[in-house]
């Protein structure tokens, strides 16, 4: 798909041979306007989470729906010109109501005013997301539709609504569509004129469908009866196809059995042939005239670049403005800081150039530290924009300058609030002219950093990357920025950082406006005479101290070169978004040719855990039922029936607060030991609402109704410890392997009185049944669907429950693996176990396996309860008793029948009159479902019952869950490729955080453990890593004394170690990435300010003392420094009638300091580092005491936040 679209990713080591025309113009030609004839709906749901539905489609068509309203007067000229002009006035009445249209087409009308949402926060169903990919690639004049896995998560009514008006389009319109699907239904097959049947990269089968079946009945394969033929053909060419052979035909020695084979076939056949010849045939005038007269004439974008860049713009605003959280806590973050500037540094005296530099410093280090919590978001977005740029909706300059100007106002607000406070309270140059100066450069900077971390997103390919990486740079900037280490002790080869550093330009030019200004161009000042004692005026001199020049064209230079850098900056972002993007191609694999066949799928499934029954099996040839003999039970469990009456579950409703949204109604029913149960419905019926409400994983709302559990009402615990639940999202540690997941499962959630060998057995036999041995030992990273799908099972499976909720545990999946998970399902359910599964499409073989059926019409209510029957004849019959619903057609698959009847998809939401509800309630089903909730066992005791107890909240014992996540941690750890610095830890517990969530909802451990593991992981690389660090810079930098280096590293680390506890707390705290980033900000602004450096110490007012005192990263920074700085066992005398030190010893920190301040005579390194900064080296061992007391009240601080606070809204 993606090669034919020219979607698919060009690597260096990615060779593509052969040849692709459109209408006889190769692809080559067209690479750039490509996008305009040919469209490509991607199988990823990426959207803007906060956008909504309609306000998304809307965008979709304002990019791209230009061409017919350019040059309708130019394509519309067959009729009349009459006519002609009433069509273009129709067509354009169509244009502007285009996204009402394609709303309604795909049955998005009752959400289209909610938000796309994502994992974290409560939007539109699954099902939904994906009809508005497929929608939003729907805008625009294409001759060729290619639509990759639209079926995923939606309900086989939904999928043929939407297939059959694609192919209604392309009989009409004369368009070509091609969509790969991987569970068809018979009827939605039956939609398509050709078939392409590709396995391993082997064409086994291209031609017309209703020769498909014939085609391999030639080969020496039959489709058996009651078996779909979607289905028929995609198992030929795997294990599952020894059940289809029939007798070889003349000539044949042999069936087929690798695609290799069904490819080589498939070549020396009339069809292949046929097909070999038409493409040798001469293109029709009709296609070379519209080559000629719409291809070549066509754009590469239907906007103008203005108008894309004011449509893009007008789309990030609206991002950025939805970012409430975000917004409010960046307000308040730079409002606290001006205000704590403004008053720290009140009315300071400017003589004072080591406070005044460090206040216009620590200013811009502040807001350009600010700028960094961008970062998250451009990471989340670009893959957005991947999507609309291959598919030419936005520009790459239009992209990067709406982001850019969508920084705009914010960088604007904090110019205005930040500067004028910080200006005014500490008393720069009361003039109006230096201080809209100051207000200009403040603005030019932070729009710099913008862009640079714009860039920063771009270029590196995730986040996990970018984060580290963009705080290196924004640390290298502060270091060259000419305050730390001023310009003239800048070694010759890094100086061009300093002058590549928006820091240092706007430093440079604030200080010299500063100190250039009247005020400051005097010989003398408070008794010294400046220019006799040192050559200079005053302002001068403050700027030699620093080795910033002193002309004031500095100021205009500046200026010009912050834009400069702005621009460069921008520049970068475009020419990466441009040319490299972190596109790879995905999961491809090879198998080699000589690889033997292994046994069927089928005899795999058949040992399956704890299983000791015969299980029945259906021959696919003579519709007869055998039995299997599986193995013997290896582990006991409790049997359990779950019962629910009267359901109801409401929701806050978004536009109205006061208000509230009932989502199920009155939803009753049971499901038995031994059974599957399955819940169906449309999409957004209400079928993972009523499993989360069943499973107890709710963390919002409002639930009314009565659950049960043998007879005895449900407790939280009782669900959690006897249930499994297989969520949609497939969300793992990805650090670990497969292996060690199932493990992970088994051992922290199966009882402690289980011995270890079972449980290792219950692994293996999942790894089996699930067929994963052949990658039990591959990290879970970069998985394909289907097997992260199989992961999911697997996990909740070795957890040995005794009733699993599967929710669509089907979605993404083929229609071989859907069957063989469901297989799987099936064989653990003859166990005994209680299994409640949401399905949305199921192929006949699949729906056979359940025994019973929920199924919910929109607004959560319930149509049928029962039992399915052979074949699901009795839900058959049901539905066809009632008055006015159309017979199950022959061949026709029943699950979608059955929805189709229900008024389910996209084209029956508003024609049928039946009520369904009401006919159910007042049937003998309903009756019949009452009868068996009022009996024994169900709803209420049975005589002898008892209640599910367990003694413990947890399975496993506090030593196996410690061992088993303090060893997942050091895994994660060790195979993570991220860089490994603190800001690298904000991003990842966040991205590990929903497996957190899942994991403590099935009580898998305690969240003490969880946060153990998270804390002693953490120590060997933090210690390491700082030792390399030492070992480096200690004796680069000239340092001496080797006791002196061991505490510089064990110092070193518990600072660094503080930092990343610290960032742990955030994590853990705050509902989002950027939330933390700004809060970290904020709380690391505020703490090094008054770490005692700038301002020093003694400088700092008493009544913020305080602070001082609870600054956690002043200890050990007195620390470092009085280790190196401070270490004088005997200070030489001063001689005042010499006017020079004597009696000097050898040691550093003894030596008198040169160049000491103009308001001090004389001092020795010691003293002025102890008067001055106050960092003693007689209070080394105390500040070690304190900090381990910060680093413990940090991780109290932190275990309470991960034990109480939960950021999931389900």
């Amino acid at each position: 798909m993606k090669v034919l679209s020219g979607r698919f990713p060009r690597e260096k080591r990615v060779a593509l041979d052969g040849d692709i025309t459109y209408n006889g113009v190769p692809q080559s030609k067209l690479s750039s306007r490509l996008p305009q004839f040919v469209t490509y709906v991607d199988q990823h749901d990426v959207h803007f989470p906060t956008l909504t539905v309609k306000e998304t489609l809307e965008f979709a068509h304002a990019f791209t729906g230009g061409e017919l309203l350019r040059r309708g007067d130019e394509l519309l000229t067959h009729g009349s010109p009459e006519d002609n002009l009433e069509a273009l006035k129709t067509v354009q009445k169509l244009f502007q109501h285009y996204p009402d249209i394609v709303i309604e087409q795909l049955g998005l009308q009752n959400c289209q005013d909610t938000i796309i949402g994502n994992g974290m926060l409560r939007g539109v169903s699954g099902g939904e997301r994906k009809r508005v990919t497929t929608g939003e690639m729907e805008f625009g004049m294409k001759y060729m539709t290619l639509m990759d896995e639209i079926s995923t998560g939606l309900d086989s009514a939904t999928a043929f609504d939407i297939i059959s008006t694609q192919r209604s389009i392309a009989k009409t319109l004369g368009k070509t569509v091609v969509i790969s699907l991987l569970q068809p239904s018979p009827e939605i097959f039956g939609l398509f004129d050709n078939v392409l049947i590709l396995n391993a990269g082997e064409v086994m089968y291209h031609g017309l469908r209703e020769d498909a079946l014939s085609y391999f009945e030639s080969l020496g394969f039959r489709c058996p009866p009651h078996r779909d033929t979607a289905d028929f053909l995609l198992d030929l060419g795997t294990n599952q196809q020894m059940k289809y052979q029939d007798a070889l035909p003349m000539g044949m020695t042999k069936h087929p059995r690798w695609p290799s084979e069904f490819g080589l076939l498939f070549q020396r056949s009339d069809i292949y042939r046929d097909t070999l010849g038409r493409l040798e045939e001469p293109w029709s005038e009709q296609l070379l005239s519209s080559a000629s007269d719409f291809m070549d004439c066509t754009p590469e974008f239907q906007q103008s670049f203005v108008e894309n860049v004011i449509v893009v713009t007008r789309r990030q605003m609206m991002v950025a403005i939805r970012n409430k959280a975000f917004i409010r806590v960046r307000g308040f973050m730079v409002i606290v800081i001006a205000l704590l500037y403004g008053s720290l540094f009140y009315q300071l005296e400017l003589t004072n150039v080591q406070v005044t530099m460090g206040v216009m410093f620590q200013s811009l280090f502040f807001l350009g530290l600010g700028q960094y919590a961008q970062v998250p978001g451009y990471c989340s977005i670009r893959a957005i924009f991947y999507k609309q740029r291959r598919a030419n909706h936005v520009r790459t300059a239009a992209y990067v300058l709406a982001c850019s100007a969508s920084q705009i106002p914010w960088a604007l607000g904090e110019t205005i609030v930040f500067g004028t406070v910080v200006y005014w309270m500490c008393g720069f140059v009361a003039t109006a002219a230096h201080f809209l100066l100051y207000e200009l450069l403040i603005f030019q900077t932070l729009m710099a950093f913008a862009a640079w971390y714009f860039f920063m997103a771009a270029v590196t390919p995730d986040m996990h990357i970018a984060k580290p990486v963009s705080m290196m740079s924004i640390f290298t900037f502060v270091a060259f920025a000419g305050f730390v280490i001023p310009k003239n002790q800048i070694p010759d080869y890094f100086v061009w950082i300093y002058w590549m550093d928006p820091i240092a330009w706007c430093l440079r030019a604030v200080a010299v406006s500063q100190y250039r200004s009247p005020d400051f161009n005097v010989c003398e000042y408070d008794e010294i005479n400046y220019c006799t004692q040192y050559q200079m005026n005053m302002g001068e001199y403050f700027l030699s101290l620093y080795d910033v020049p002193s002309s004031e064209n500095w100021v205009w230079v500046g200026i010009v070169a912050l834009f400069s850098i702005y621009a460069i900056f921008m520049v970068l972002g475009w020419a990466v978004l441009e040319y490299k993007r972190y596109e790879s191609p995905e999961h491809i694999t090879m198998t080699a040719e000589n690889e033997e066949p292994t046994a069927t799928d089928d005899y795999v499934l058949a040992a399956t855990p704890t299983s000791g029954r015969k299980t029945p099996v259906m021959d696919t040839h003579t519709d007869e039922t055998v039995a299997l003999d599986v193995c013997a039970p290896t582990k006991k469990f409790e049997h359990v029936i779950v019962a629910f009456q009267d359901l109801w579950y409401s929701v806050p409703d978004p536009h109205n607060p006061k208000e509230s949204l009932t989502l199920l109604k009155g939803i009753s029913g049971y499901a038995m030991p031994g059974s599957i149960t399955a819940l169906m419905g449309s999409t957004g019926a209400g079928k993972t609402t009523l499993m989360d409400v069943i499973a107890g994983r709710k963390t919002g709302g409002t639930i009314q109704g009565k659950i049960m559990l043998n007879g005895y009402e449900a407790n939280d615990l009782a669900i959690r410890r006897s249930t499994g639940y297989c969520e949609q999202m497939d969300i793992h540690s990805d650090a670990s392997t497969i292996r060690e997941a199932l493990v992970f499962g088994a051992f922290l959630r199966q009882d402690s009185s289980v011995p270890d060998s079972q449980k290792y057995d219950s692994v293996e036999e999942c790894l089996e049944l699930l067929d994963l041995q052949s990658v039990a030992d591959e990290i879970v990273r970069g998985s394909p669907t289907e097997r992260m799908k199989r992961l999911t099972i697997g996990v909740e499976l070795a957890a040995d429950p005794s009733v699993l909720f599967l929710d669509e545990p089907t979605s993404g999946l083929d229609a071989r693996s859907a069957k063989l998970i469901m297989d799987g399902v099936r064989k653990v359910a003859d166990t005994g176990r209680t299994i409640v599964c949401t399905i949305h499409q199921p192929s006949t073989e699949v729906f056979m396996l359940f025994d019973k059926l929920l199924l919910l019409k929109r607004g959560g209510q319930t149509v049928y309860f029962g039992d399915l029957g052979k074949r699901a004849q009795t839900m058959v019959d049901y539905f066809e008793a009632i008055p006015g619903v159309p017979c199950l057609p022959e061949g026709y698959n029943s699950a979608a029948w059955m929805l189709e009847c229900i008024g389910a998809g996209v084209s029956h939401v508003h024609d049928n009159p039946l009520d369904f509800v009401e006919i159910f309630n007042s049937s003998d089903l309903k009756h019949a479902m009452d009868v068996h909730l009022a009996s024994e066992g169900v709803s209420i005791l049975a005589p002898g019952s008892t209640e599910l107890v367990f003694a413990k909240k947890r399975a496993a014992s506090s030593w196996t869950q410690m061992t088993a996540l303090v060893g997942r941690f050091m895994n994660l750890y060790w195979r993570s490729p991220s860089t490994y610095t603190r800001s690298r830890y904000w991003v990842g517990l966040r991205w590990y955080r929903e497996a957190f969530y899942r994991e403590r909802a099935a009580q898998t451990y305690n969240s003490l453990w969880y946060f153990v593991g998270s804390t002693v992981a953490e120590i060997p690389y933090v210690y390491g890593s700082m030792l390399l660090y030492t070992v480096i810079f200690y004796w680069l930098v000239g340092f001496t004394g080797f006791g002196t280096a061991v505490l510089y590293w064990v110092n070193t680390s518990i600072l660094v170690l503080f930092q990343i506890y610290l960032g742990q707390l955030l994590v853990y705290a705050l509902p989002s990435v950027e939330v933390a980033v700004l809060l970290g900000v904020l709380l690391h602004s505020i703490l090094f300010l008054f770490m005692g450096f700038n301002p020093p110490a003694n400088a700092i007012p008493s009544g913020y003392k305080w602070l001082y005192q609870i600054a956690a990263q002043r200890y050990l920074l007195a620390n470092l420094a009085a280790l190196v700085f401070s270490n004088c066992d005997h200070l030489p005398t001063y001689d005042s009638e010499i006017g020079q030190y004597v009696d000097i010893g050898s040691s550093l920190n003894c030596q008198p300091m040169t160049d000491p301040p103009v308001t001090i005579s004389h001092t020795t390194i010691k003293e002025y580092v102890e008067s001055t900064f106050e960092y003693k080296h007689d209070e080394i061992w105390s500040n070690f005491g304190i900090m381990i007391a910060f680093i413990v009240g940090v991780r109290l601080l932190a275990l309470l936040s991960l034990r109480f606070i939960n950021h999931q809204k389900r």
